[in-house]
């Protein structure tokens, strides 16, 4: 008889043990989610499940249940929703250019004589 393996589905909350796993998770998954808002809502749900949903449900004033629905691959949370959570996980958002900044060049000057020809 052949023995089955068995798998448990993947649940990052259990991996998110301190404050720096979740805001490193968070960062990584900003970096790879080339801006899909729901990889987004669903890594903030995962760090929420890890910290406690009640908790971050009473710091942000919205229900529990609304929580795991809006931070869900199915939902669609409001940005100020989003940012509520953000912050009563205790993560901030950090801004960096995407690439670096190519220096300008200076604008030829045409002289007058060749404006007027143009």
């Amino acid at each position: 008889m052949e023995k089955r393996e068995t798998f448990t589905p993947f649940d990052a909350a259990e991996y998110l043990k301190t404050d720096e796993d979740m805001a490193l998770y968070f960062d990584a998954i900003i970096e790879e989610s080339n801006g899909d808002p729901r990889m987004i809502a669903v890594a903030l749900g995962d760090i929420a499940r890890a910290k406690g949903m009640t908790q971050i449900a009473k710091a942000t004033g919205l229900a529990r249940e609304n929580l795991y629905k809006a931070l869900s691959a199915d939902g669609n949370p409001e940005f100020s929703t989003v940012m509520k959570v953000i912050a009563a996980l205790g993560l901030k958002l950090h801004a960096t250019a995407a690439e670096p900044a190519k220096p300008r060049k200076a604008a030829r000057k045409r002289p007058a004589r060749e404006l007027t020809a143009a």
